[in-house]
C-alpha cells in the first residue's frame, strides 16, 4: 500500500514538471515567433522594397478583416435576446418651458420725504400700522403760514367787496373803466395769494400716497425735518410682481397674459402668475429684454427682493408624441433613432430601429415630430444593449 502511494506521488510530481516544461516551452515559442515576426517586418521595412511592403500590408489587412468578422459573429451570438422595459406612446399635450430667475418687486415701496422744513409737531403712525391713501401721517409746524393766510383772506374779502361795488357802478355806466379794472386785478391777485399760501400749508401735512403698511419710521416727533430727510417707509404688498430679463431670441414667444409658474425658494411654494408687461427695448449689453409677472399675495408672504424661479411656457403642442429623452440615440450618420417593438406579444417582441425627427425637450421628455405614431411600443430601458432584429423580453 505504501509503495503504491509512493508511486502515485512520483507520477504527480513528474506530471507537474511536464506541465511546467510545456508552458515554458510554449511561452518561449510564442516569444520567438513574435520576435521573428517583428524581425521580418523590420527587415522588410529596412529593405525599402515598395512592392514587398505593400504585399505585407495587404496580408495584414486581410487578417484584420477576418478577425473583425469573427468578433462580430461572436458578439452577435453572445446576445441573442435582451430584457428591456417598454412604453406605449400616446398623443399628449407637450409644453416647453423657459426657466429664468427673477426678483420679487412692488412699485409701491418707497420712503416718504417732507416737502416743507420745520419741526415735526405730530406723528400719527407707528411701524406696522396699516394706512389708507390720503391719510395724514404727520404734521410739520407751518412757521406762521396760518397767520399769513388769515391776513390774506381778509384782504381778499375786502378786494372782493370792492370789485363787486365797482362792477355794479360800471354796469350802470357810473365811474371809470380803470377803477373797475383795478378792483378786478386786485381781487384776482389776492385770490392767487390765498392759493399759494394754501399750497404751502398743504406741504406741512405728510400724506399717504397710497394704501399700505408703514414698514418703519425714521424720525421722532419734535425733530426738525426738511426735504431730503426720510420720514418713514410705506409698502403695499397687494400689487406684487416678479421682474426678470430673457434673451432676445424669445421675442414673439412671450405675450401678456401668459401663465407663469413662480417658485419662491425661501417659501418653498409655487404661485401661478401672469405676464403683465413685456418691454419693447433690447438691452444692448446683454441682448435681453425685461418682463414683469404679476403674482397674487393672498397669504401676505411675498416680500420685495425675494428670489424667484420662473417657468414660462414658450411652446405648446396639443397632440404630440413624447418619449423619455434618454431613449433617443444618435448613430454614426448623425441620425436620431429609437427602438420600437414589432411582432409584440404580452411579454416579448422584436427590436426595430426607427429614424426619428426630434423637436424640443423639457423635463426629461422629448417631442418626436416624425418617425413614431400613437400606440407604437418604444423601448425605454435597456436600449444600449439591443440591436435591430434582436428578440426582446419585457
Amino acid at each position: 500500500m505504501k509503495s503504491t502511494q509512493k508511486f502515485q506521488k512520483i507520477n504527480t510530481i513528474n506530471m507537474t514538471k511536464k506541465i511546467l516544461l510545456f508552458t515554458a516551452l510554449s511561452v518561449f515559442l510564442i516569444s520567438c515567433s513574435d520576435k521573428e515576426t517583428n524581425t521580418n517586418i523590420e527587415t522588410l521595412l529596412a529593405s525599402k522594397n515598395l512592392t514587398s511592403i505593400k504585399a505585407k500590408r495587404a496580408e495584414l489587412q486581410a487578417q484584420i478583416t477576418q478577425i473583425d468578422a469573427a468578433l462580430a459573429t461572436l458578439e452577435t451570438a453572445k446576445v441573442e435576446e435582451a430584457l428591456v422595459s417598454v412604453v406605449t406612446v400616446k398623443d399628449t399635450v407637450f409644453s416647453h418651458y423657459l426657466e429664468v430667475q427673477g426678483n420679487v418687486q412692488t412699485k409701491e415701496n418707497l420712503i416718504i420725504y417732507p416737502q416743507f422744513s420745520g419741526i415735526l409737531t405730530s406723528l400719527n403712525v407707528t411701524a406696522g400700522q396699516r394706512v389708507s391713501k390720503g391719510q395724514v401721517l404727520g404734521i410739520i409746524d407751518d412757521g406762521g403760514l396760518s397767520q399769513q393766510l388769515a391776513q390774506v383772506q381778509s384782504q381778499l374779502a375786502l378786494a372782493k367787496t370792492t370789485f363787486e361795488r365797482q362792477k355794479r357802478l360800471w354796469d350802470q355806466k357810473i365811474g371809470s373803466e380803470i377803477q373797475y379794472l383795478q378792483a378786478q386785478t386786485n381781487m384776482i391777485s389776492q385770490q392767487k395769494a390765498v392759493s399759494q399760501i394754501n399750497a404751502q400749508l398743504a406741504k406741512t401735512r405728510v400724506i399717504a400716497p397710497f394704501s399700505g403698511v408703514i414698514d418703519e419710521t425714521l424720525i421722532e416727533r419734535g425733530q426738525v425735518v426738511g426735504p431730503g430727510q426720510g420720514l418713514m417707509r410705506i409698502v403695499n404688498l397687494n400689487n406684487m410682481y416678479v421682474s426678470t430679463s430673457v434673451p432676445e431670441t424669445y421675442i414673439g414667444k412671450l405675450n401678456t397674459g401668459t401663465n407663469v409658474d413662480v417658485y419662491l425658494t425661501s417659501l418653498n411654494k409655487t404661485y401661478t402668475g401672469r405676464i403683465r408687461q413685456v418691454a419693447n427695448n433690447i438691452n444692448p449689453n446683454n441682448r435681453t429684454f425685461s418682463i414683469e409677472v404679476s403674482v397674487p399675495n393672498k397669504e401676505n408672504l411675498l416680500r420685495p427682493n425675494q428670489v424667484a424661479k420662473l417657468k414660462i411656457v414658450d411652446y405648446t403642442s396639443k397632440n404630440a408624441i413624447v418619449v423619455p429623452t434618454n431613449v433617443v440615440q444618435e448613430d454614426g450618420e448623425k441620425n436620431n433613432f429609437v427602438y420600437i417593438v414589432t411582432n409584440a406579444t404580452a411579454t416579448s417582441g422584436v427590436a426595430k430601429k426607427v429614424i426619428v425627427t426630434v423637436g424640443q425637450s423639457s423635463n426629461n421628455a422629448t417631442e418626436i415630430l416624425s418617425g413614431l405614431s400613437a400606440n407604437d411600443i418604444v423601448v425605454t430601458e435597456g436600449v444600449n444593449t439591443i440591436s435591430d432584429g434582436m428578440k426582446l423580453n419585457f
